[in-house]
């Protein structure tokens, strides 16, 4: 073995434990947790709880804030987010004619840890790539450019082409949809887009889970906007 096989197999090891899994699950909502509230997730005691935690910062999974009395764990960044997402669709197994079984509020709308997945992402990410806006890296790694109708369209809207790009991070990717199974947006550009919808109220949040509500206006702008139906 390699360096890099070394170090993906551990990874994979502190990932595999379903109470671990589970935590890391749990994460992807984007908001941190203490100790405590991962514990009652994975249905473990807080000792144990702390031992898993311990496990999955090792293999840089997750990253701990103190602050006062609490310590709060987040996903170590979208790459991990990625990461699982995709595992949860290697995880459902090959069918021959696919049939999500999500629930249906996260199947509709839901955030991928810092941006939008689900059936709304889908269409989303469709539909740009439909009207010319994206288009796959050369590098053919993934990646997608923004083209220049793309770029003006998406300035249009108040976000900030240029700042987008310098952020350290990839600026526009594919991300493959746990319970769609095709593309979705995701990146730099994937998280200003769902921050321009939770400012704009296109959806809002439920209070403690990934879900996401398309409101009213949510559903005009994105008829009017990107031609999407929902």
């Amino acid at each position: 073995m390699d360096v890099g096989d070394t170090s993906l197999s551990a990874v994979a090891a502190a990932i595999a434990e379903p109470a671990r899994a589970r935590m890391l699950c749990c994460l992807m909502d984007g908001h941190a947790r203490t100790s405590t509230e991962l514990a009652a997730v994975a249905e473990v005691t807080p000792s144990t709880a702390s031992v898993h935690l311990a496990r999955l910062k090792e293999q840089r999974l997750v990253n701990v804030l103190a602050q006062g009395k609490h310590r709060y764990y987040s996903l170590a960044g979208g790459s991990v987010a990625t990461a699982l997402e995709a595992l949860m669709v290697v995880a459902g197994g090959s069918r021959e004619r696919f049939v999500p079984r999500t629930p249906s509020r996260l199947r509709a709308a839901r955030t991928c840890y810092d941006h939008l997945a689900g059936a709304v992402a889908v269409l989303l990410h469709d539909r740009f790539k439909e009207r010319g806006w994206l288009e796959d890296s050369p590098a053919g790694d993934g990646d997608y450019d923004l083209t220049e109708s793309g770029a003006k369209e998406i300035e249009s809207l108040g976000i900030d082409v240029a700042a987008t790009q310098a952020l350290r991070r990839r600026f526009a990717c594919s991300c493959v949809d746990w319970s769609e199974r095709r593309p979705h947006l995701a990146g730099a550009l994937g998280a200003a887009l769902l921050n321009l919808a939770l400012k704009r109220k296109w959806v809002v949040r439920d209070l403690d889970s990934r879900a996401l509500s398309v409101t009213r206006i949510g559903v005009r702008e994105m008829s009017t906007r990107f031609g999407v139906e929902l």
